[in-house]
């Protein structure tokens, strides 16, 4: 058995999701962070913080490609 060194978990996919105050259901309004980077995405709509969280994912694949994360 070969035990695998990787985190199921890797930090650099760690972000913090900030909602406006004026945010609601209908309305999803915030901003995401990267805990890492430091990187921020704002977004207006369901649909962008969905588009931002599969950017970060292709962006932190490259990097785990490229040995970029611990």
């Amino acid at each position: 058995m070969t035990l695998d060194v990787r985190s199921k978990y890797p930090s650099r996919r760690a972000y913090v999701l900030k909602m406006r105050i004026d945010a609601g259901p209908e309305a999803l309004v915030g901003r995401l962070e990267n805990l890492v980077t430091g990187k921020q995405l704002e977004f207006a709509s369901g649909r962008e913080l969905l588009d931002a969280i599969a950017a970060e994912l292709s962006t932190g694949a490259d990097a785990a490609t490229t040995g970029g994360d611990r």
